[in-house]
């Protein structure tokens, strides 16, 4: 299939990983844009008027906004290994814990400043422990099985950005000794042939969140 695939985002950001990572599942070729958010382009506006954000997956001209929705959708035009699992209350579960991460794990681990407050922990290893749990009961490298799936793609800031954010306020409540299968699990998607090439240079990823933290604290 000769498809035009433009993908309209940028280097630091976690939900821009999502698709790439999907894309490389699929062994799809596409043309990487990088924004410059400070200044969006006419395209990003044009193809993603409602929220102007990216990621944007451009595919024969049509747009596809949001990370979740471009991995499902790149799903479901090709086919192959698959991302999403093949039984419908598998795929409702994948669903539910995609969603999960993105509106109740992903925003309390971010709540978490420099200041290492113990509140803020707390319920952020609350949601973590659930993921654990997870991995305990399917008792499998990924979320997704022996492959990577919906789940793991969704879960990618946990894996990576996650790590460095601590690192760089000083903080770690992310360990081996609490999250066992967790770190585990990170290691391996971090490592996995789909998605290290996706990931931002660690330096660059610490610089930024350095210069965050530091914003933060008035310094």
């Amino acid at each position: 299939m000769a498809d035009a695939m433009k993908l309209y985002g940028t280097v630091l950001s976690a939900y821009v990983s999502r698709a790439k990572i999907a894309l490389n599942i699929k062994g799809i070729k596409y043309e990487n844009l990088e924004e410059d958010l400070s200044n969006k382009s006419a395209d990003l506006l044009k193809y993603n008027p409602v929220f102007k954000k990216v990621p944007v997956l451009l595919h024969n001209g049509k747009p596809i906004s949001e990370s979740l929705v471009i991995v499902e959708y790149i799903d479901d035009v090709w086919k192959g290994v698959p991302i999403l699992p093949q039984d419908p209350y598998e795929r409702a579960i994948a669903r539910f814990l995609a969603k999960f991460i993105d509106e109740k794990c992903i925003p309390v681990i971010k709540a978490v400043g420099s200041n290492g407050d113990e509140k803020a922990i707390a319920e952020a290893c609350e949601q973590l422990q659930i993921l654990e749990n997870q991995l305990k009961v399917k008792g499998t490298k990924f979320f997704g099985g022996d492959n990577i799936g919906l789940v793991d793609i969704a879960a990618d800031f946990i894996a990576y950005w996650h790590a460095i954010r601590e690192e760089a306020a000083g903080i770690k409540f992310f360990t081996e000794d609490k999250f066992p299968k967790l770190t585990k699990w990170a290691d391996d998607f971090v490592n996995s042939e789909a998605v290290k090439n996706t990931l931002p240079p660690r330096e660059q990823m610490l610089a930024f969140y350095l210069k965050f933290f530091g914003k933060a604290n008035g310094m």
